[in-house]
């Protein structure tokens, strides 16, 4: 199993909404490496859900439920996306100031690579988050 990142505006697809909807596709990527990582996305991995330029945070965890696929709103065949569904709210958000003040994920995509919007993580990282998320 793989574990990613995926990070959304939440004034335009919060985590709220995503609860809502019970399941999207996540459309919209028009980077080469985010798209790539979402083609190496495989049912069952677990996804971060990160709310970037307003609150900065994880807020919650998702999982792939539909491998990648044309992305519906382009006629552009570079460009795909994948369905996820929620899983689970965090018992509390983790902060991007957080993860860069602990030494477990001085090493994260998340700081190292701040502006991409879907990125993988080691199975470490995504524990280490929730563990911080859950209070585990």
């Amino acid at each position: 199993m793989n574990h990613w990142l995926v990070k959304s505006e939440p004034h335009k697809y919060s985590w709220d909404k995503f609860n809502e909807d019970g399941s999207t596709f996540w459309d919209g990527v028009r980077n080469y490496q985010a798209r790539n990582n979402l083609r190496a996305m495989e049912k069952g991995d677990l996804v971060l859900f990160y709310h970037s330029n307003e609150g900065k945070e994880v807020v919650g965890i998702a999982k792939v439920v539909k491998e990648f696929y044309q992305d519906p709103t382009t006629e552009d065949p570079n460009w795909v996306v994948v369905d996820l569904a929620p899983l689970e709210k965090l018992k509390r958000a983790v902060t991007l100031e957080e993860i860069k003040k602990d030494s477990r994920l001085e090493n994260i995509g998340l700081v190292k690579q701040g502006r991409l919007s879907v990125m993988q993580l080691k199975a470490e990282e995504f524990d280490r988050i929730v563990e911080l998320g859950n209070g585990d």
